[in-house]
């Protein structure tokens, strides 16, 4: 696979962004979406893998070349954040990766990793017409309320059964409210904490757990980007 960091346009201004193709041929568009770190070396690794399986994966900044290893300003940051901006700016990582020569299908989908699960699921309630697929590991964003009335979109969750972020109880009522509107879900919850699938922190990482979810994730994805 290859790499480089790229513009793209965003509701008539420029938006960057880490982007992954495949080493020869094709692939369906994955948008990958940061957790309340930042567009660090983690969420550039996964775009990686997602290449290495064969897709075209965007991972936008969405901190504006900010980043930080300290939860207070993380979550800071995260509660800074410009939703309405950030909407714009997924539209416009959509749009990018619809029109790449190496996207074929033309086909995206939103994958994102607390912080970036919330706002995959938002971008495909926010975006029907421009997201074929949803998957959300543990999303968490005060400020997001994805209305899943919008959803067009098939959605795979990952979650945590020892989750001090998103409360179990919390989970399965997201699973549940989007059934109730019509979604199609795929939820699976794993006997794990929050951040079970970074594997730079070794105290949240689950080797097995994360293991698992990409092997779903990657089928998911396969099916509903075909």
């Amino acid at each position: 696979m290859s790499s480089t960091l790229v513009e793209f346009p965003a509701n008539g201004q420029t938006a960057a962004g880490y982007l992954a193709t495949p080493a020869t041929g094709t692939g369906p568009g994955v948008i990958v979406l940061q957790e309340y770190w930042g567009l660090v070396d983690h969420i550039k690794s996964i775009a990686d893998r997602f290449a290495h399986a064969g897709f075209v994966a965007l991972a936008p900044d969405l901190f504006h070349g900010d980043s930080t290893k300290h939860p207070d300003e993380a979550f800071r940051k995260l509660m800074a954040l410009n939703i309405a901006q950030t909407g714009r700016e997924l539209r416009g990582a959509a749009d990018f990766l619809r029109a790449h020569d190496r996207v074929a299908p033309k086909k995206v989908a939103a994958v994102g990793f607390c912080m970036g699960g919330q706002l995959a699921l938002f971008a495909g309630c926010e975006h029907p017409d421009r997201i074929d697929a949803v998957v959300d590991f543990y999303g968490i964003h005060p400020n997001v309320e994805p209305d899943p009335t919008k959803l067009r979109a098939p959605v795979l969750a990952h979650f945590a059964e020892k989750d001090e972020f998103v409360p179990l109880d919390n989970a399965k009522a997201l699973v549940q409210r989007l059934k109730d509107a019509g979604a199609d879900v795929e939820a699976h919850f794993y006997g794990a904490g929050h951040a079970f699938f970074n594997d730079t922190r070794p105290e949240a990482y689950d080797a097995a757990d994360s293991a698992l979810a990409w092997d779903r994730t990657i089928a998911f994805l396969r099916k509903h980007l075909a």
